[in-house]
């Protein structure tokens, strides 16, 4: 069965060939551009070639809220016809240099109307990011700070921007947006599993030094 997901990628792999013999454009977004203009709809449909994207929401307070991070093989943001308000406030920016194939909203339309295997993995994937806010909601709301942290630890160890498995390339502050925990609380239960030799920390890197462990203060869907 599928765990909650925060990075997508490899999603739309099989479709690589399909989209580059479909009419696009090959674009590149630089470190920190933005994929669409903040505060406007999106136009855009993104076919991730190379590098990774953070979206979020930023509050008026000016804390920002990570949602979710996307990377090579995924189309982001998801094809859909309905205009949602929420999403005027919703930004994607990159976190890399990013190689994209960038499609219209007609160009990838007609695909998926003539490509049934392409729409059937539109659903899925939709199915898969509708999965990781079901998780926040049923499971993460009921859970302490500690527990919610080794949730998110476990599934950025099995998947993350970085690839790099145990060694998670993440600031506290990261943390902290991604869960809605303010940064004092992500330093004192992060002391707290270095005490319980769960993990190291160094700046802007966690290294999971006991993954069983870890696991084992995870709640039961998570794992």
């Amino acid at each position: 069965m599928l765990t909650p997901r925060y990075y997508f990628a490899d999603d739309f792999r099989a479709f690589h060939d399909y989209f580059l013999a479909q009419p696009h454009r090959k674009t590149v977004f630089h470190k920190g551009g933005f994929l669409w203009k903040p505060g406007q709809p999106h136009d855009r449909i993104h076919y991730f070639l190379s590098g990774a994207a953070v979206h979020f929401t930023q509050h008026e307070t000016g804390r920002r809220r990570i949602i979710s991070f996307h990377g090579p093989g995924t189309v982001f943001p998801g094809y859909h016809t309905t205009d949602f308000r929420i999403e005027l406030s919703l930004t994607t920016a990159a976190l890399s240099e990013i190689r994209v194939l960038e499609f219209t909203i007609p160009q990838f339309q007609a695909m998926f109307e003539s490509n049934a295997a392409l729409a059937e993995q539109v659903v899925k994937w939709y199915a898969m990011y509708v999965n990781r806010f079901l998780f926040e909601t049923v499971h993460q709301e009921f859970n302490s700070s500690r527990v919610k942290l080794c949730n998110l630890l476990y599934l950025l160890a099995m998947n993350q921007p970085a690839n790099s498995g145990l060694v998670i390339e993440m600031t506290q502050e990261d943390l902290g947006d991604i869960l809605g925990i303010s940064r004092v609380h992500i330093t004192r239960e992060l002391t707290e599993l270095r005490r319980m030799g769960v993990l190291a920390t160094t700046r802007g890197r966690l290294t999971i030094t006991d993954f069983p462990a870890l696991a084992g203060l995870c709640t039961n869907e998570t794992v």
